[in-house]
């Protein structure tokens, strides 16, 4: 089950994982436009893939999305938390107390309230998986170049996701693996693709770029790699954080020459 996979990364991955022979389960809210061309592509597919419309910030639409799949497939091995709602400071300006729920909602509460639900059906599986994917914004707020994208509930929210995933990992384990995958500029997600990155000046993209130790923004392969080894070569690992940010954390300050010393 790939959330928030009716466009970007968490589409990526939905059709990466279909490819791969897995029978999908995507959920999808807003953006129509992408979610119908998805919709579409999906049923090109073929196979018992099942597209589900649900606001999983409500705990009666989680229910019920989890119903569904227990009904129709009768289990679950993979779980991709990808729902976020993160709205850049470049193109909300000053907080609402409206826009402020939304994000801690959608990044947080709905990814905890999904996974309470599935973990049974992950445990049945008895070799279940879960990816929590969340943003570096976690680590780095409003600091930097990152201060005209990362909001401050989203980044919160972020930060939340990192102590979860830990917590999680107890509890689902042994039968099921909990790890997160922080991402940190990427096409489509804060990065090219997105309304936001749009709104910033050549010089603030450049600067954001520039912070990044590998020099470029993160990439549909880039992703799909990480997951690939989450899921199919990370057997021993759980409850642990893989950063995939191409250095943007580390960026900004460079490292001095050994001084001559004294002796």
């Amino acid at each position: 089950m790939i959330l928030g996979a009716g466009k970007g990364i968490g589409k990526d991955i939905a059709f990466y994982l279909a490819g791969r022979g897995a029978t999908i389960s995507i959920t999808y809210f807003d953006w129509p436009e992408e979610s119908a061309k998805t919709l579409e592509e999906l049923e090109k597919l073929g196979g018992d893939h099942l597209a589900i419309h649900a606001d999983l910030r409500r705990p009666t639409e989680v229910e019920k999305l989890l119903g569904e799949i227990s009904s129709k497939f009768n289990g679950l091995d993979i779980l991709i938390n990808n729902i976020e709602r993160g709205g850049m400071p470049v193109v909300h300006g000053e907080y609402t107390s409206e826009q402020w729920d939304l994000e801690l909602e959608t990044t947080l509460k709905a990814k905890r309230w999904v996974f309470k639900k599935a973990l049974p059906l992950l445990k049945q599986s008895g070799d279940g998986a879960v990816i929590n994917i969340s943003s570096i914004a976690g680590l780095v707020g409003r600091s930097g170049p990152a201060g005209l994208v990362f909001n401050d509930g989203y980044s919160a929210a972020n930060r939340a996701v990192s102590l979860l995933t830990e917590s999680w990992a107890r509890e689902g384990a042994p039968e099921v693996r909990v790890n997160e995958l922080m991402l940190g500029f990427f096409r489509t997600r804060h990065a090219e693709g997105t309304r936001g990155w749009k709104l910033l000046s050549p010089g603030e993209r450049q600067a954001i770029i520039a912070h990044t130790l590998l020099g470029r923004s993160g990439r549909k392969r880039d992703v799909i790699k990480a997951v690939r080894y989450i899921l199919e070569g990370g057997d021993y690992l759980t409850g642990t954080t893989l950063r995939l940010d191409g250095g943007y954390v580390l960026g900004g300050s460079g490292v001095p020459p050994m001084p001559k010393g004294v002796l």
